[in-house]
């Protein structure tokens, strides 16, 4: 009777056993190695991956809002830009003024009044140019500019807008300057439109330093949720690196002992 067959003993079973085990790890710690993370998936930990996943999700809205603000302080700096022109617009303004006011001759202050009424003008183009992305705070347009702080809307601000021209600030042309009294109107109408456009950069002032803040607490709970879903599944390189080590040595003990058990039940039959 042919006696080829090995029949396969408890002992060589329990190898075969270990080294499916053995392989089983090994496949698991690669993909940690490839990956970097100890949780790749649900399967691996259903609790740290989905934590993971919700903080992941939250910082990626909250990048989102960041990138909202970061715009937002663009607009308020485009508008803030726009109230130092204008205001040193106003001062050269009320520079020809008082020097038409102190001209012996009717033909200086009428060129003064020219020089005066271009200077309006000028205004008024400022105005129109302090826009960023298409948002003006600054020309009147009764445009503003709602500013999202958190994923949901819940928490915001407002940035409202004014009117920086000349009609917004109550300034009228010099309309030749004929006497001393339209002179100092003019000079009073200048200054009214100082002390509005500083009352209107304090407010943009204000407005700009909440963004600024909530931009950097922003940024600060991007970084702090990024670290909370690493430390949730990230893997220990170096724990990782000695498993590996370790696993192939055991693979390579389990092969060689499989392999003497196999030659032993060899040995055995050749006696029949």
């Amino acid at each position: 009777m042919a006696m080829n067959m090995i029949q396969l003993t408890s002992g060589m079973r329990q190898n075969l056993f270990s080294l499916q085990q053995t392989s089983k790890l090994m496949e698991t710690t690669q993909k940690r190695l490839a990956t970097g993370r100890e949780v790749n998936s649900a399967l691996d930990d259903p609790v740290n991956f989905f934590a993971a996943k919700g903080h992941d999700q939250r910082a990626s809205d909250l990048a989102g809002r960041k990138d909202e603000m970061s715009e937002a302080i663009q607009t308020v700096k485009a508008a803030n830009e726009g109230i130092e022109s204008i205001t040193e617009l106003i001062a050269a303004a009320k520079s020809l003024a008082n020097s038409a006011k102190s001209a012996d001759n009717t033909t200086t202050q009428a060129q003064l009044a020219t020089d005066f009424n271009e200077i309006m003008d000028q205004i008024d183009f400022l105005a129109d140019d302090s826009g960023y992305k298409g948002i003006n705070l600054v020309n009147g347009s009764s445009e503003s500019l709602a500013v999202s702080f958190d994923a949901n809307g819940d928490s915001t601000l407002t940035l409202t807008g004014f009117d920086g021209s000349t009609t917004g600030l109550l300034l009228n042309d010099a309309n030749g300057w004929a006497t001393t009294s339209s002179i100092e109107t003019s000079i009073g109408e200048l200054d009214n439109a100082r002390d509005t456009l500083r009352t209107e950069a304090k407010t943009l002032s204000s407005n700009l330093n909440i963004v600024n803040t909530r931009q950097d607490f922003t940024e600060g709970m991007i970084n702090v949720l990024s670290d909370g879903a690493a430390n949730l599944t990230l893997a220990d390189m170096n724990k990782e690196g000695a498993n590996m080590l370790m696993l192939q040595t055991r693979q390579s003990l389990g092969t060689t002992s499989l392999s003497l058990a196999s030659q032993a039940a060899q040995s055995v039959m050749r006696l029949f």
